[in-house]
């Protein structure tokens, strides 16, 4: 069902959302909002549903039962976990970003400057690392001018320096644009620096809060079986470091599985 936004800054929201497949509950009674400017991250083991939320919320799941808001006219870019693209196609970067049906070619070189992937313009896409092609999925999503980004697994197979660096990137682009972000990830370490608000999924929400509040929630902690001291010292670590990194140290040809 669809409903209207609560707030004026509100982009999107779940209540009450529940989705069913195959007789079992992907989702139960999820609550989730995101609001401009926001970084927000979904968290949660494999299998816990935070593909299926996260296309829920941008209409590619129905719910079975409860509602998804959206703001009229809402601007999404959407960051997948990986695109197929058949390696005999020759495809560069630019092509590749100009085959969006809202890419505007004026916008086309900031964009790649404001991703770093200016210099991988005239390669082929399927060349690229998995860092890489994940720097060149942003941009391809930021050149719908979106209101919400939204991406499901933005670093996987990238090493840690790279998540860090992608992070920033993130949080970079959330401060330029202000935009709304929704993050899904299984990622323990430095997601929880880099966002506003955590939610932590299993079906249902486990817990949600700020990035500290949530390392110190004794579900999060059973969920992920963790101890108090080593989620603090994640949270701690990730907030209190910068690592200069380029995404592409990563393996050639890597692409991300979710």
């Amino acid at each position: 069902m669809r409903a209207e936004p609560e707030s004026t800054d509100e982009l999107v929201a779940a209540r009450a959302l529940t989705v069913r497949a195959g007789g079992h509950d992907m989702l139960s009674s999820v609550d989730l909002a995101v609001h401009e400017r926001e970084i927000v991250t979904v968290i949660g083991p494999n299998g816990a549903g935070k593909t299926t939320l996260l296309r829920a919320l941008l209409g590619l799941v129905a719910p079975t039962s409860g509602t998804v808001a959206r703001r009229k006219r809402l601007a999404v870019g959407y960051v997948p976990q990986h695109v197929a693209i058949d390696r005999t196609l020759p495809l560069t970067v630019r092509r590749f970003l100009t085959l969006s049906p809202r890419a505007r070619a004026s916008h086309l070189a900031a964009t790649l400057a404001e991703t770093g992937t200016e210099k991988l313009a005239e390669r082929a896409f399927q060349d690229l690392s998995g860092g890489e092609q994940k720097r060149v999925l942003l941009a391809r999503a930021l050149l719908a001018d979106p209101d919400l980004l939204a991406l499901d697994e933005p670093t996987a197979s990238v090493d840690l320096p790279g998540q860090a660096a992608f992070y920033r990137l993130i949080r970079d682009i959330r401060d330029r644009r202000g935009c709304g972000i929704l993050l899904v990830s299984h990622d323990l370490h430095l997601v929880m620096a880099a966002t506003d608000r955590v939610v932590c999924l299993n079906h249902h929400v486990c817990c949600s809060g700020t990035p500290e509040a949530v390392s110190r929630n004794p579900e999060y902690l059973a969920l992920f079986g963790v101890q108090p001291a080593e989620a603090v010292a994640v949270y701690a670590h990730g907030h209190g470091h910068d690592h200069a990194h380029d995404l592409a140290s990563d393996t050639p040809g890597k692409t991300a599985h979710g």
